[in-house]
């Protein structure tokens, strides 16, 4: 199912984690900067991706943010309240897995 049929069924409303795991915006053309990527950032998004530790987010954008990273998509994603899950489009895309 596409972003736009989740959306006109009400999932995404109904259930915002389904954004963040199953459906990758179209819109959004992020990537990350091999300068962002400094030691700290890699030992903070490993530990967060293997401890299931997504409380730690907000952490890893300052982390991001002291390398230089000034992209609001991925800053505001890191910082915003709720609930994130392995499937973390920045968290995997730190990582390299998308």
């Amino acid at each position: 199912m596409c972003i736009e049929s989740a959306v006109e069924a009400g999932w995404v409303e109904e259930r915002p984690i389904l954004r963040q795991v199953a459906f990758s915006d179209p819109r959004r053309c992020v990537t990350i900067a091999p300068s962002w990527l400094t030691p700290t950032v890699l030992e903070l998004v490993k530990g967060i991706y293997d401890e299931k530790a997504f409380d730690r987010l907000p952490i890893l954008a300052d982390a991001l943010q002291d390398a230089g990273c000034d992209n609001d998509d991925i800053l505001n994603h890191c910082r915003q309240p709720g609930e994130h899950v392995k499937g973390c489009w920045v968290v995997d895309l730190v990582l390299g897995k998308k």
